[in-house]
């Protein structure tokens, strides 16, 4: 089985309206630095994955 860092990536929460998915994962765009800290964490719960900042303005969901 092929399983790489692509198969763990559950979602991506971003500000940047320009950012788009090359692939099946989703984006969430959010207004505000606040609404995509909020977003980030109901996603994470609800997908029992770890939110983690990429430092640009992104934050990316995995599944560990």
């Amino acid at each position: 089985m092929d399983y790489g860092i692509k198969d763990s990536i559950i979602a991506i929460i971003t500000t940047d309206r320009s950012m788009i998915s090359t692939t099946t994962v989703p984006v969430f765009y959010a207004s505000t630095e606040e609404e995509k800290e909020r977003v980030a964490l109901l996603v994470s719960k609800v997908t029992t994955g770890m939110v983690h900042d990429l430092e640009n303005g992104s934050y990316v969901i995995v599944k560990h």
